[in-house]
């Protein structure tokens, strides 16, 4: 399952992914992973939840990023929570642009039972119809 978090920029919508997870970590059986392209909340996340900012690993792009979340959800089959801040940012591209990538996301949600939460900065009027589905 995919779950959207949306707003214009500077709306807090990176506070409310920090604060889904903290309250998700109380509860999950498996493992939690918060990805990002910087380390401004790193501390703001609950110790169980892994931080993997993506600059240390060079994932630009949306096919670096589809590779790198495939390779979080293949390196260990207990993940329950997958949480992406600023996909658009990372991949460098507008969200009407990121069919590909919400398809991938799709896929390895269902066939790995992870519930994947994703940040987009835009008003839902602006939210292509591929990303709707998901609010």
């Amino acid at each position: 399952m995919i779950k959207i978090i949306y707003g214009p920029k500077g709306t807090g919508k990176t506070k409310q992914l920090i604060d889904v997870a903290n309250v998700n970590a109380r509860d999950a059986k498996g493992l939690s992973v918060f990805i990002t392209d910087n380390k401004r909340c790193m501390y703001d996340l609950h110790r169980s939840v892994r931080f993997i900012d993506v600059a240390d690993y060079q994932v630009v792009g949306e096919d670096a990023l589809c590779g790198f979340v495939k390779g979080v959800a293949a390196c260990n089959s207990d993940h329950e929570y997958i949480y992406i801040d600023g996909v658009a940012r990372i991949t460098g591209k507008s969200i009407d642009q990121l069919g590909g990538i919400f398809y991938m996301l799709d896929k390895v949600s269902a066939e790995n039972d992870i519930t994947i939460y994703i940040t987009c900065s835009c008003e839902e009027s602006e939210l292509p119809d591929f990303v709707k589905k998901y609010v």
